[in-house]
C-alpha cells in the first residue's frame, strides 16, 4: 500500500493518478473530508488526517508500505515556518512509529541550514530527520514550482501585468509540478535505495520575461513582469497577506536565491514539461 501526503495539491494528486494507473493501492490522505469525492475520483482509498495529530498518523502509516512525505504548507497569515516545523515533527515521528520500509520525501533546490529561510531551512531540517532513519529514503529537491504563478494569471489578465520579487531577466530553475510526481513514482516503486538528493528542474531555466511572454501567449494580450524592489519586499507581501515573520521569511530565501547561494546540479533529472505549456494548459483550465 502506498500512502500519500498533500493528496489532493498539485503534486500529490498527479502523483495519486500515476500510482493508481500503474495498479497500485494508494492511501490519498487530506485533512479537508470535503477531498474525499476527489480522492475517491482518482481511484484512491481516501483518507482525512491533521498531521499534526501524531497517533492517527502513525496509525494511518503502520497499514502502509511505501510513503510520499509532503510537508503541508503553513498558514502565511500566521508564522508559516513555525507551523511547518512542527508539522515535519510529528510526521517524523509517526514513521519512527510504523513499520514504513520506503518514504520519498519532497525537499527543495537551495536546502539549507539557517533561520527564518522559509522553506530552504525547515526542509534542511526534514532532510536531517530522514537520514537519521533506518528506512530506504530517496530526497527530491525540486526546483521553482511553475504552480507559483498560478496566481499571477489575475493580474495578467486585469492589469497586463506580473508581479515579481525577481528582476524580469533573472533566470532560475523551475519544474512542473506534474514532472516531480513522475519522479516521485519512480523512486518509490524502486525497491533500490536511491542517491540523494534527487533535483528535478524543468527543460531549462526561465525568467519573469518569460512568464509574462508566456501568459501574453496563451491570453492574447500582452503582458509585462514588474518587479518590487527589495526595500517594498515586505510591505508588498503583507498586503497580500502575509504575515510579518512570513514575509520576512520569504524575503530571505529571495535572497538566497538571488545570490546563487545553493548548489546546483551538474546532471539534474529534467523534466519535460516547458513553461510555455504549463501556463497555456493553466489558462485554458481557467477558462472551462
Amino acid at each position: 500500500m502506498y500512502i500519500v501526503l498533500g493528496a489532493t495539491g498539485n503534486i500529490g494528486s498527479a502523483l495519486t493518478k500515476l500510482l493508481v494507473s500503474k495498479g497500485k493501492e494508494v492511501i490519498a490522505v487530506s485533512h479537508n473530508e470535503e477531498h474525499i469525492d476527489k480522492i475517491e475520483c482518482m481511484g484512491a482509498q481516501p483518507a482525512v488526517v491533521n498531521v499534526l495529530d501524531t497517533e492517527k498518523l502513525t496509525a494511518l502509516f503502520r497499514t502502509g508500505e511505501r510513503l510520499f512525505f509532503l510537508n503541508p504548507p503553513g498558514d502565511i497569515t500566521q508564522n508559516a515556518s513555525e507551523q511547518e516545523y512542527k508539522t515535519v515533527a510529528s510526521i517524523i515521528q509517526a514513521i519512527k512509529n510504523s513499520d514504513l520500509e520506503k518514504i520519498v520525501a519532497e525537499s527543495t533546490y537551495g536546502a539549507q541550514p539557517g533561520k527564518n529561510l522559509g522553506d530552504l531551512d525547515v526542509l534542511y531540517n526534514m532532510e536531517q530527520l530522514l537520514a537519521k532513519l533506518d528506512n530506504m529514503v530517496a530526497i527530491i529537491r525540486g526546483a521553482y514550482y511553475m504552480s507559483n504563478w498560478d496566481m499571477a494569471i489575475e493580474t495578467a489578465k486585469t492589469d497586463g501585468r506580473i508581479y515579481s520579487l525577481f528582476p524580469p531577466d533573472f533566470s532560475l530553475p523551475m519544474v512542473a509540478p506534474a514532472d516531480i510526481a513522475q519522479l516521485a513514482a519512480t523512486l518509490l516503486i524502486q525497491n533500490d535505495k536511491a542517491a540523494n538528493p534527487n533535483y528535478i528542474t524543468g527543460p531549462q531555466d526561465y525568467s519573469p520575461n518569460n512568464v509574462a511572454a508566456a501568459f501574453a501567449d496563451a491570453l492574447r494580450t500582452p503582458v509585462q513582469a514588474v518587479q518590487i524592489k527589495p526595500d517594498e519586499w515586505l510591505s508588498f507581501l503583507m498586503k497580500l497577506g502575509f504575515s510579518k515573520e512570513s514575509a520576512n521569511s520569504l524575503a530571505n530565501m529571495t535572497k538566497v536565491t538571488l545570490a546563487q547561494d545553493f548548489e546546483r546540479p551538474a546532471s539534474p533529472n529534467r523534466g519535460t514539461t516547458t513553461l510555455h505549456q504549463y501556463i497555456t494548459a493553466l489558462v485554458e483550465n481557467r477558462r472551462k
